[in-house]
């Protein structure tokens, strides 16, 4: 008896022991791609280069005075609004495609589903090139509407901000699509049809039950596009024709492109990080105040 309480205690340690053994992976991976990378980009912001572009460990405060330009302050601005733009226009195509989802029969659901999926199976650079197909002068696009007469002349589909907007929802529906799904299909159907019961039309039971309870949904759904959305850079180069820069254009281009100038684009990148720290901070505090 006395070794089984004495063997107790380190019993009761080893699956404490195993648990944090687990998460050691996911530490690692952690510190060495996110952790890290980031340090790095705080030590480099504070940096200057020279003459060769080559980075002068120092400190300075130039670059983030250089950020502070109302140039790159435009460029901050136009990101955040394609950013809100194709968030919400993703909000209002995923919430019907992700309602009929949750509430289709088990067979199809998959199906469905998997429909949803199909262009995660196709590389992002492939089918951003597609778009371009579609929409450039002589294109499908144009072509089907210049046979059908509809137009007299090839419209400018290309390399314009409505195209690097398309581009966006393109990209990023599916990421606002699933996580709506998964709150709508927990959402019990009895709920929708007792607000029928009680007087609700359709718009008013979506605005007093669905959209209340799918909320959590739709929050993971904004955070999954929107941040992402701000720093893409690929679709503004190829569908906006470098016409359209965004942050994430002017951040590339000072670290790979013709500026070469590391440290600033380091504290551009800061400022960026920085910005999605408060917001969430922000959105974290407004969810545990409803939740209070």
């Amino acid at each position: 008896m006395t070794d089984l309480v004495q063997a107790s205690p380190g019993t009761a340690r080893l699956p404490r022991f195993t648990g944090w053994l687990l998460l050691a992976p996911l530490a690692v991976w952690l510190i060495a791609f996110v952790v890290a990378p980031a340090l790095i980009l705080v030590v480099y912001s504070f940096s200057e280069r020279d003459e060769l572009g080559r980075v002068v460990f120092t400190f300075t405060l130039e670059n983030y005075r250089r950020a502070a330009d109302p140039v790159y302050l435009a460029v901050f601005g136009r990101s955040v609004a394609y950013a809100a733009i194709t968030t919400a226009i993703c909000a209002v195509l995923a919430y019907p495609v992700a309602w009929t989802l949750a509430r289709t029969r088990a067979p199809w659901r998959g199906r469905l589903l998997l429909l949803v999926m199909i262009p995660f199976w196709t590389s992002f650079l492939i089918r951003t090139y597609a778009w371009i197909t579609i929409l450039k002068s002589e294109g499908l696009l144009n072509g089907l509407l210049l046979y059908t007469h509809t137009i007299a002349a090839p419209l400018e589909l290309l390399y314009t901000p409505g195209a690097v907007v398309l581009g966006l929802v393109y990209a990023y529906l599916p990421f606002m699509i699933l996580p709506i799904y998964g709150s709508a299909e927990k959402l019990d159907p009895a709920l929708i049809e007792a607000a029928h019961d009680l007087g609700c039309g359709p718009w008013q039971s979506f605005a007093r039950v669905v959209l209340p309870l799918t909320r959590p949904g739709l929050a993971a759904g904004v955070m999954m596009v929107f941040v992402p959305a701000i720093g893409m850079f690929a679709i503004s180069d190829l569908m906006g024709g470098a016409r359209v820069p965004l942050i994430g254009n002017v951040i590339q281009d000072q670290f790979v492109g013709q500026a070469r100038d590391k440290p600033f684009g380091a504290a551009l990148a800061v400022i960026f990080m920085a910005l999605f720290a408060l917001l969430y901070w922000l959105w974290q505090r407004r969810t545990e105040g409803r939740v209070a």
